[in-house]
């Protein structure tokens, strides 16, 4: 995997803890703080993985590893509700993430 692609991943693992941020700042207003450092470090990562990645493939899976691992966060640490249906269609989330890296 070169460059690019690293700074796609570590760009949506940022995206994550900036979504579980934002979560934690409802009831303490100093996530702020954390919330606004993963969001300009989340966006660095995709403005380097951009440079060679096609905007919209890179966008695209920027948003699908926040969207699943915000999920994950959510139903592991703030008790979402978690059911097969949900399960099963993150998993097809992670294969559409897969199958873009694939045909890039």
């Amino acid at each position: 995997m070169n460059s690019a692609w690293i700074s796609l991943l570590l760009a949506g693992l940022f995206e994550i803890g900036f979504t579980t941020a934002l979560k934690l700042e409802q009831k303490n207003k100093n996530f702020v703080w954390l919330f606004l450092l993963c969001a300009i470090i989340s966006f660095q990562f995709l403005s380097k993985a951009i440079e060679t990645i096609p905007i919209g493939t890179a966008y695209a899976i920027w948003t699908g590893i926040g969207a699943v691992g915000t999920a994950l966060v959510g139903m592991t640490f703030f008790r979402e509700r978690m059911n097969p249906a949900k399960l099963a269609l993150l998993g097809v989330m992670i294969a559409a993430i897969i199958g873009l890296k694939a045909i890039e």
